[in-house]
């Protein structure tokens, strides 16, 4: 997983007062602050961060390995590795993650699905008492 020193610089910025209508393939990161009408995928296999922020609205797919999310989604969201949903957040689409950090206040309407890899998920034993 990334930390703060491994993170791939966000090197692309669709700054607030734009209206993009097309898809959009980036390269390391991208920082969205503005609606795009379209899907939002990284165009290679490194690294990848993408900021949707507070004023951003997004209608199509989007994908990274992690995504922070601030602003408004319609549409799928694929986070290979994180994904973070800020209290601002809504996001109204089927979600796939590796790790999920949900705060308080985001709302996700759709189905929250883990990616699990190789490696299985130990299963959740629950303990009872017979009566």
């Amino acid at each position: 997983m990334f930390n703060k020193k491994k993170q791939p610089p966000l090197r692309s910025l669709i700054a607030e007062g734009a209206r993009v209508s097309g898809d959009i393939f980036y390269s390391d990161g991208l920082r969205v602050e503005c609606e795009i009408i379209g899907n939002i995928h990284p165009n290679n296999a490194n690294p990848s961060i993408l900021v949707i922020s507070e004023f951003a609205v997004v209608v199509g797919s989007v994908s990274a390995d992690h995504i922070i999310v601030n602003g408004r989604i319609q549409g799928n969201v694929l986070a290979r590795l994180m994904l973070e949903v800020q209290p601002s957040a809504r996001i109204e689409g089927d979600v796939q993650y590796g790790s999920l950090e949900l705060h308080q206040g985001a709302l996700v309407n759709g189905r929250l699905t883990p990616l699990i890899g190789e490696e299985e998920k130990p299963t959740l034993a629950v303990a009872s008492n017979p009566a």
